[in-house]
């Protein structure tokens, strides 16, 4: 079955640099209607400021997907080599 959420209710946060929209239960947003699907824990819809993003930080079991629609992005983690990203262009 497929669940239809529109934007405006998505839960979300707002970091000044980071702006995100939260698909599932994740961070401070919690509904337990929400809570994941199947495996997938977590899909955010994030608009980050230029020359910002988080500091260096682990993903420990887990795959990141990211899918830039805009702009440019560099991915930076630490047990692996920088990525930069361009538009539409996918990384796993």
């Amino acid at each position: 079955m497929v669940s239809v959420i529109k934007y405006k209710d998505l839960g979300g946060a707002d970091h000044g640099w980071l702006k995100a929209k939260h698909h599932f239960s994740f961070a401070s947003y919690y509904n337990p209607k929400r809570m994941g699907f199947g495996t997938i824990r977590v899909i955010n819809d994030d608009i980050i400021k230029a020359k910002k993003g988080f500091d260096p930080h682990q993903h420990n079991d887990m795959e990141i997907i990211t899918y830039v629609r805009s702009g440019a992005i560099t991915h930076t983690e630490i047990k692996i080599t920088k990525a930069e990203l361009k538009l539409e262009i996918f990384r796993l």
